[in-house]
């Protein structure tokens, strides 16, 4: 049976049988990309051109932004490529470095989702010490902490991953490599240390999720103690956006990772992962510029 040294290439699931359904799936993603590209782009550029947003949560947002446009960057080039050119193959050390890239990009997105709860927290339930626990020195370690554990997170899947031998031929259940599919691959008995580094993985994950929702307890619980309401406006805007990002990216991920395996099927799976994969990097820059004003004075400033 041929293992991973024999595999020089994984063919990818194709998003329609026809040419023309390529075209027309390769035209909604390059809109897709484009509008991701263009606004993760402004907020960057919003953030890193104005002094107002010189402070730790733009900062967060803006490590947000940059991660946003690497995942998106992963998965969807090589996927558009393949619907305009009517193809599915990826080759073997392509597929390795998509695994690398977007567990990185995936796993530090999550870890600045954490901070950035607890950077709300303390800017809304401790604002008196908010100058002493978020000082940019603070800030640098904890964004240079959510970039290195992704990192370590993506060399160790990545390195296991593409360790196992390959039993079950190339083809990938995908439009893009993903660990669960290519575990799939492997030998039955050769998966089992991939699979405790996974569980280990959303274990975190899930200890991360306990964290955002106890800071946003206490948040809610400090909002709604507010005399003012301009004030209560104010810590909502700040925070809603935040939170609505959050339950994008768990629903969807949870979704992806643990439905059930009987109702695993490759069209439902292609639609769960352009649900976290796609979508999440796209529309993160629309939510957070709905409600706040900063951001969009920035942004309005930028375009004048």
């Amino acid at each position: 049976m041929p293992n991973s040294s024999s595999v020089s290439e994984f063919l990818l699931l194709v998003f329609a049988d026809t040419q023309e359904l390529q075209l027309l799936h390769f035209a909604l993603f390059l809109g897709i990309y484009l509008a991701a590209l263009l606004g993760n782009g402004l907020i960057l550029t919003a953030i890193a051109c104005d002094h107002r947003l010189h402070t730790p949560m733009y900062f967060f947002l803006l490590n947000l932004a940059l991660l946003d446009l690497g995942c998106i960057s992963t998965t969807l080039p090589k996927a558009m490529a393949n619907a305009l050119w009517d193809t599915r193959t990826i080759s073997y050390q392509g597929c390795a470095a998509q695994v690398l890239f977007f567990v990185f990009f995936f796993g530090s997105e999550f870890s600045i989702l954490t901070i950035m709860a607890y950077d709300r927290y303390v800017a809304i339930s401790k604002p008196l010490h908010y100058g002493s626990l978020l000082g940019s020195r603070a800030c640098a370690q904890m964004a240079a902490a959510a970039w290195g554990s992704g990192f370590l997170q993506a060399v160790l899947h990545t390195a296991n991953t593409f360790s196992l031998p390959l039993c079950h031929g190339n083809a990938v259940d995908q439009f893009f490599c993903e660990i669960p599919q290519i575990i799939k691959l492997s030998c039955s008995d050769a998966y089992v240390r991939e699979f405790e580094l996974l569980v280990f993985s959303f274990s975190l994950v899930f200890g991360s999720f306990i964290f955002i929702v106890a800071s946003y307890v206490q948040i809610f619980r400090a909002v709604l103690r507010m005399p003012s309401e301009q004030g209560r406006h104010k810590a909502f805007s700040t925070c809603l956006p935040h939170l609505a990002v959050v339950s994008l990216f768990v629903s969807t991920v949870m979704v992806a990772y643990l439905k059930p395996p009987s109702i695993s099927l490759p069209s439902l799976d292609l639609v769960v992962s352009v649900l976290y994969s796609v979508v999440p990097p796209a529309v993160n820059p629309v939510i957070y510029s709905m409600r706040n004003q900063e951001l969009k004075d920035a942004l309005r400033k930028l375009m004048n």
